[in-house]
């Protein structure tokens, strides 16, 4: 039998989040648990899913589409899980995998309801017609090239909004949640004092390492003119990382599981092509 990884489960189920916060339906009926047996029968058979994995499917709920159910689904495999959506009709006779859309809704507004803005750094005016919301890692490569796309964009378009949110993936960057700590410490003491000790870890990325972060990262709050003292109160307390868990569980609730990931009044961009980003920004600001 044919054996998937993780990976590939994801990316089988993983579609439309927006349809994941619709409200849970009412007990399901048993036409609509016969449907529920059925899908999973058919899923199991479609994807050569055995016994070891673990399925949970349903509640049903409405979907964009009245003749269809949305079908919630949680894989399970080797001690991890993902979750998405399938859809099946209401005569439990066909089966609909990919995305489907209400074209009378706005297809990014439940994303941007998930994005709480306030309260994390920013730049570019507050009223601005695109926001674009960055999940990012300190320690990784790819925001380092991503860091300096943006100041691009900052150059290009002072009417944009940029906040920085951060998602370190501690499973393969040891300092990064450190260095997330500090940046939060240092938003909390002065706001324009965070893209300073941000552009100094940025820029110095290299020279970074589990066992100099917290020296350097003092070192970067005094050049940037704060407390030194009350910055290390702060690395110490539990308040910042706090912070910091609440972004990463933002992002993950969002489907972010790489860094970057970029929101741009919604829509999500993995990765930071400046010509895309670009792109979607143009789109916005010329949108009627």
């Amino acid at each position: 039998m044919r054996r998937w990884s993780l990976a590939v489960v994801c990316a089988l189920v993983f579609v439309a989040p927006d349809c994941l916060a619709q409200a849970a339906s009412p007990a399901a009926t048993t036409g609509q648990d016969q449907i529920i047996r059925s899908a999973e029968a058919f899923i199991r058979n479609l994807f050569t899913w055995g016994p070891e994995y673990k399925l949970k499917l349903g509640p049903l709920a409405p979907s964009p589409a009245s003749g269809f159910y949305t079908l919630p689904i949680e894989v399970t495999v080797n001690g991890q899980s993902e979750k998405g959506t399938f859809y099946v009709s209401k005569d439990g006779k066909t089966f609909l995998r990919g995305e489907m859309f209400d074209m009378a809704a706005d297809p990014f507004a439940a994303t941007r309801a998930k994005l709480h803005i306030e309260g994390n750094p920013s730049m570019g005016p507050a009223d601005a017609r695109v926001t674009i919301v960055e999940f990012s890692d300190f320690e990784c490569p790819h925001c380092r090239e991503v860091h300096a796309v943006l100041h691009t964009i900052e150059e290009n378009y002072p009417q944009v909004r940029v906040v920085y949110k951060d998602f370190p993936l501690t499973q393969i960057h040891p300092w990064a949640e450190t260095a997330a700590i500090g940046g939060r410490c240092a938003y909390d003491q002065s706001p324009t004092a965070f893209w300073k000790i941000h552009d100094l870890i940025f820029d110095n990325q290299d020279a970074l390492s589990p066992d100099n972060i917290w020296d350097q990262l003092v070192n970067f709050a005094g050049q940037a003119g704060l407390d030194t003292n009350a910055f290390k109160v702060c690395m110490a307390s539990p308040d910042a990382k706090k912070a910091v868990d609440e972004n990463r569980d933002e992002g993950t609730a969002l489907n972010v599981n790489s860094t970057p990931t970029l929101f741009i009044n919604g829509r999500t961009l993995a990765g930071g092509d400046l010509k895309t980003i670009e792109q979607f920004i143009d789109f916005e600001l010329h949108r009627k």
